[in-house]
């Protein structure tokens, strides 16, 4: 059974989207954010330490967020930068949070990822390069693209709270 989930997350034709984005632009204050992993360490959670520093992965089916159906943001759990709007959520079944388009072309870096013998892309946060997840080609459209995402390094506010947020922003 782990293996099938595995397999089902991992797996990816040629196809994928290798891509290299500037980190800077369209994020809400441009400023990338620069700790070093001991500073990380002393401000995170021991789980999102884990997964956002040290690339690792949570356990399969366990994330709050896998098969929330709320309305609203998911944020960075690291720095708070916006990676994805619930409307682009979706059920893969993969056992962790998957959406088919991040909130913006910057949001999210895109790396190559040739460990565990496997070629995939990773997805890191545009602004403090804290691993995210897996980007893969079989997802729905509009996009085709699966993002896998470990729901520990999100964090989600609902429309009415993140409305406030920008508004105050602006």
């Amino acid at each position: 059974m782990l293996a099938f989930l595995f397999q089902q997350c991992y797996s990816q034709s040629d196809k994928t989207k290798k891509t290299s984005m500037d980190k800077t632009q369209g994020l809400p204050d441009s400023s990338l954010v620069n700790r070093t992993n001991d500073e990380w360490k002393k401000l995170l959670p021991a789980d999102v330490y884990y997964v956002a520093r040290q690339k690792g992965t949570e356990r399969p089916f366990t994330s709050k967020y896998e098969l929330s159906k709320d309305i609203g943001t998911y944020y960075c759990a690291v720095c708070g930068n916006p990676l994805f709007r619930s409307d682009t959520k979706f059920d893969s079944g993969c056992g962790w949070p998957s959406f088919y388009e991040p909130i913006s072309k910057t949001s999210i870096i895109y790396l190559k990822d040739n460990t565990l013998g496997m070629e995939r892309t990773e997805v890191e946060c545009g602004k403090c390069n804290s691993h995210l997840g897996h980007v893969f080609d079989d997802g729905p459209p509009p996009t085709g693209l699966r993002y896998c995402i470990n729901g520990v390094v999100l964090d989600f506010k609902k429309a009415d709270e993140a409305r406030k947020k920008y508004d105050s922003s602006k």
